[in-house]
């Protein structure tokens, strides 16, 4: 198998190297804005909006406990035992997660959630359950494809992920043009059909461009047994980082209910996803640096000097230019003119907008904290520290809307800057342990 090279790491390698899984996370992060537009441009634009919001968040918690699995990958699989150990783990947990999504959407139990936790109006809720039903392939789905992209990494070919990316991207807009035309539908299932076709079909691709590393490593066996994985191992190792995400996408519900219950919520819930979307565009640069810093940092974390370099120019870079949409007349452009948003959703997107200029680097941090906890293979730190991040976005939302009567959006954009802040904090003195092992 081949192995990444460190040896004389620089600025320029470790930019070819990530530029391709940068270009992925960036072609992903369009759908939100894209399909926003979409949807902004069908009849009854505010009510699918908030319905699009509210499943597309419910579909994330239940991916949540797969989408570590590439970070799972990237660090575990090195030859055929190891592939096939990981291959049935993620297996069991795609299953999983399906038949709880099956079960979450029977309607005594979504209507419970959505019209009496949530509040939604029952047109509003209604729009959700359908949207939520056609996202039923979309977890396991994303679960395959982040196994098989640990793969390509592992090999040195983000180049080929990126050319998944793409298609996944242009099969999800020719869904949603072709569904848009018919005016068939309405908006949030429209988002929620394209969404998972796209998904689906690159998850084949990215299987069928991983095919030669995988017939690779079934002809490489481990060097000694004791090295070999099982499935004990597997759960001690993924357990934190799965724990992880399930409650940094699990808060997603919390926000949500908070929202339902503030100032302007039909107005909050519908604006939240084009804002997110917006921050995610140059958060997801960030996001996509955590492999990267794995597979480069080397044995001997000889890596470790150039990527902390990177890391400081990529942090501020991110935060600069969404501040360059979020303070100048940019802005009004991409919420009107790009994002279909009338003028007063347009107007009421830009405060939160603004609040979270700082979640991209902040993302950039959070990626080099984690990558460096994970290549010592000390994942512990990361679950206490999303328990901080949690703790700090509940906290800021009930204290802003119970007590300071802050509009949701604006509410949520605070709470989410704060709670990483406080995540990135505690990050800080397990990460410079790990420094110091190099």
């Amino acid at each position: 198998m081949k192995k990444m090279k460190t040896d004389a790491l620089t600025t320029g390698k470790i930019a070819k190297f990530w530029t391709p899984l940068a270009a992925t996370w960036l072609m992903m992060a369009t759908e939100g804005p894209f399909i926003a537009a979409i949807i902004a441009r069908l009849p009854e634009p505010k009510f699918n909006l908030a319905a699009y919001g509210v499943a597309f968040s419910f579909a994330l918690i239940v991916e949540s406990p797969i989408i570590m699995i590439m970070t799972a990958s990237t660090a575990l699989v090195k030859d055929r035992h190891s592939f096939q150990k990981l291959f049935r783990y993620t297996l069991f947990l795609n299953t999983a997660i399906t038949l709880l999504m099956l079960i979450s959407l029977m309607p005594e139990i979504f209507n419970f959630v959505t019209e009496v936790l949530i509040g939604l109006p029952p047109h509003i809720a209604k729009l959700t359950r359908t949207a939520a039903l056609l996202l039923i392939p979309w977890p396991a789905a994303i679960g395959f494809r982040r196994f098989y992209q640990g793969i390509l990494i592992t090999h040195n070919k983000t180049r080929r992920i990126a050319f998944a990316t793409v298609f996944r991207l242009v099969s999800m807009a020719v869904t949603a043009t072709l569904l848009f035309e018919e005016h068939r539908l309405s908006g949030a299932a429209v988002g929620a059909i394209s969404l998972s076709t796209g998904v689906v079909l690159e998850s084949f691709v990215i299987r069928f461009m991983a095919g030669p590393y995988i017939r690779k490593l079934h002809k490489t066996y481990p060097v000694s047994t004791q090295l070999t994985l099982n499935y004990r191992f597997i759960s001690i190792f993924y357990y934190p980082l799965a724990l992880t995400s399930i409650l940094a996408l699990g808060v997603q519900p919390l926000v949500t209910f908070f929202m339902g219950h503030s100032r302007f919520p039909v107005e909050s819930l519908a604006v939240l996803p084009v804002v997110t979307s917006l921050v995610f565009v140059f958060r997801s640069m960030g996001l996509s640096f955590q492999e990267v810093v794995i597979a480069l940092m080397g044995e001997n974390r000889e890596g470790y000097r150039p990527l902390k370099r990177f890391t400081t120019i990529l942090a501020l870079t991110t935060s600069f230019l969404l501040g360059i949409i979020a303070f100048t007349p940019a802005s009004h452009v991409w919420f009107r003119q790009i994002s279909g948003l009338s003028e007063e959703l347009a107007n009421f997107a830009i405060l939160p907008t603004r609040i979270l200029v700082l979640m991209p680097a902040l993302s950039v941090l959070i990626s080099w904290q984690r990558a460096n906890l994970v290549h010592v293979r000390q994942t512990a730190p990361i679950t206490w520290a999303t328990v901080i991040e949690i703790s700090g976005i509940v906290l800021t939302l009930f204290i802003s809307i119970s007590y300071l009567n802050v509009p949701g959006v604006v509410a949520a954009a605070s709470a989410f800057l704060i709670g990483r802040l406080a995540g990135n904090t505690w990050l800080a003195a397990p990460r410079n342990r790990a420094a110091d092992l190099r």
